[in-house]
């Protein structure tokens, strides 16, 4: 029984084929290359969009300049200069809100036009999208609702060609992502237990945060993709 989806996640590190485009050659069973040629060139057909083109190349060329030099905050404010935007979008959580001004003031340095949008706008009550007060954080107190579809709809209505959020939560960026209508990069990503540092779950998933594995931890971490089988041949 063959792959049917990629499983690059457990791609031993002395292969890493496509890095050096050898993908089909030493590529495990898993490898995209040898599961799903097909929806690899499928990919590559969008790049026929002129924006999708040009935000690879820019990511790219942007990649190349400040790789290890640059902070996420430079590499933001490089990659919108040189796409030509004009106006940037924070999309923050309200707990970030002195962070964002000095992020705000940052990208206005640089010439660029910035709006930004708390979490909270609107001060919408949580009843509204069916949360009990049980479910609350502090029961019996008003609570408003993370608003991030309004939150993208005020960055839309101002113009904005970059949003970057802030802090935002899960599910809540994912809400903000799909609403969007321009471009979407992150800054901050939220973990209040590891000080918006979430790789620390999984660099300490066998010590400090072993409370991260479900009830079918493996003993060791498996070298194959759990519940398949490769093919004949397969490194």
């Amino acid at each position: 029984m063959s792959y049917d989806t990629p499983g690059c996640a457990y791609c031993p590190g002395t292969v890493r084929a496509c890095r050096q485009g050898e993908g089909d050659e030493r590529g495990p069973a898993f490898c995209p290359s040898k599961v799903d040629p097909a929806g690899i060139a499928a990919a590559w057909k969008l790049h026929d969009d002129p924006l999708t083109m040009r935000v690879a190349h820019t990511a790219a060329v942007v990649e190349g300049e400040g790789y290890c030099k640059w902070s996420r905050v430079e590499e933001i404010c490089q990659f919108a200069k040189k796409m030509g935007f004009r106006r940037v979008g924070i999309a923050t959580c309200i707990s970030f809100v002195d962070l964002s001004r000095v992020f705000s003031a940052i990208l206005e340095s640089h010439d660029l036009e910035v709006t930004s949008v708390a979490c909270k706008n609107g001060g919408v009550p949580k009843e509204s999208i069916g949360v009990k007060d049980g479910e609350k954080i502090r029961p019996g107190t008003f609570e408003p609702m993370c608003n991030p579809v309004s939150q993208a709809e005020l960055l839309n209505r101002a113009g904005c060609e970059l949003n970057v959020m802030m802090g935002l939560c899960v599910g809540h960026d994912s809400l903000f992502i799909r609403n969007s209508q321009g471009l979407v990069t992150t800054l901050v990503t939220k973990d209040r237990v590891l000080a918006h540092n979430p790789v620390g779950a999984l660099q300490l998933a066998d010590s400090y945060y072993s409370r991260v594995w479900g009830p079918r931890k493996p003993e060791k971490l498996p070298s194959k993709p759990a519940r398949r089988q490769a093919e004949q041949g397969g490194t």
